[in-house]
Order: structure tokens, then C-alpha cells, then sequence
């Protein structure tokens, strides 16, 4: 599945945010947090928007059920290490793929969709690449998080194929420009779906997280 999901994917993240990950790994556990709680938040409002759709009420509900236990367990590791859970502004990944959405009925659905299986497909690249620089705790998590990360971004997908009426791909390579530009391009603050940091600023020079 992680071939397919680089074949998806525009571009792989750049060395210069796995550099500052490991810098700020407070900020990417709290991020990561959030990310979660907010991709679960996406599918329950998927299952309240669209309730006529049977496929996806299922898809979203399991969704939801895993994103909100990936949510839990960053939140006990964030205990574990002492990091207190404090506000983080959002990255403008996530509202950047999202400001490319058609905006009627008929296509919004499909543009949801395919934005998500980018945030859930760039996610699982994000974990695969940055595993093997972090302690054997971390490392052994993210890497359990890959198959449903993996899994997310294909139902994602399958059910924009599903809904659409009409070829997605030409949507896929609109939505695969707009992701090459928030991940290639300098971001002035580090968060798990941020893009080139502009300045390389250590841990102590974070938000106050409590490490």
C-alpha cells in the first residue's frame, strides 16, 4: 500500500521537515493529536451531511471509531512524556486543500473526498518516513498506525469513485497541485502537515508544551 499511496502523493515530504520533527517532537505529538480528533470530527460530519448514503455511513463510522482510539493513545503517550496537550494553531494544509472544494451539492461530496484521501494518504507517508528517526516508543507507534492510515485513504477514495458522476481523475491532479505547493513551499511553523520550515528552531523555542 505505501507504494501506492507515493504514487498518489505529488511529492515526498521534504528532509527539512523530518529534520524539525524530530526537533519538535512535543509539537508533532500535540499536532498529531489534534490531526486525529479533527479527522474523526470530518467523518462524523460526513455521516450527519450525506445520511442517505449507505456506504459511506459505514466507511465514516469505522473511520470515526479509529480516529478517535489513534486520538486517545497520542494523548497517553503525550501524559506518558510529561507533554501538557496546549492550544496549536492549525497548519494551512488541511484549509488550503479544503478552499479548492466545489462548493455545490452535487460535486462538493466528491471534492471532500478526494481532499481526504490526501490528509489521510500524506499522513501515512509522514509516519512511514519519520519512524525510523525516533526513539523504538514512537517508531513502534507510528508504524502501527500505517495499515489504517493506508486503509483510510482508500476508502476515502473508492468512495469518491463511487459518488462521482463523472471521471475524478481530472480532480485528483487539481487537488495533487494545490497539495505540491502546501508541502514544497516554506511554512513559518512546524505542525505534522506543515510545509518547508522557513527557520529551524529547536524544542526549547516552541510553544511551551511542558518537555
Amino acid at each position: 500500500m505505501l507504494s501506492e499511496i507515493l504514487e498518489f502523493l505529488p511529492c515526498p515530504t521534504p528532509d527539512a521537515w523530518l529534520e524539525e520533527a524530530v526537533r519538535q517532537q512535543s509539537v508533532l505529538l500535540i499536532d498529531h493529536a489534534n490531526c486525529e480528533k479533527k479527522a474523526a470530527a470530518t467523518a462524523m460530519n460526513l455521516l450527519y451531511r450525506y445520511s442517505d448514503r449507505t456506504e459511506l455511513l459505514q466507511k465514516m463510522a469505522q473511520l470515526a471509531r479509529e480516529e478517535l482510539l489513534h486520538f486517545e493513545q497520542v494523548v497517553r503517550l503525550l501524559q506518558q512524556r510529561g507533554i501538557e496537550y496546549v492550544y496549536l494553531g492549525a497548519s494551512r494544509y488541511a484549509g488550503g486543500l479544503r478552499g479548492h472544494i466545489r462548493h455545490d451539492r452535487r460535486h462538493a461530496l466528491t471534492d471532500t473526498l478526494i481532499v481526504g484521501a490526501f490528509v489521510e494518504a500524506r499522513s501515512c507517508e509522514r509516519f512511514a518516513r519519520v519512524a525510523p528517526l525516533l526513539d523504538a516508543q514512537l517508531a513502534r507507534f507510528y508504524r502501527g498506525l500505517l495499515k489504517s492510515e493506508a486503509r483510510h485513504y482508500q476508502d476515502y477514495l473508492a468512495l469518491a469513485r463511487l459518488y462521482a458522476e463523472e471521471d475524478i481523475t481530472p480532480h485528483i491532479e487539481r487537488f495533487r497541485a494545490v497539495e505540491h505547493e502546501l508541502i514544497s513551499s516554506p511554512d513559518s511553523e512546524f505542525r505534522f502537515h506543515s510545509g518547508v520550515p522557513k527557520l529551524t528552531t529547536g524544542d526549547a523555542q516552541a510553544p511551551s508544551v511542558g518537555q
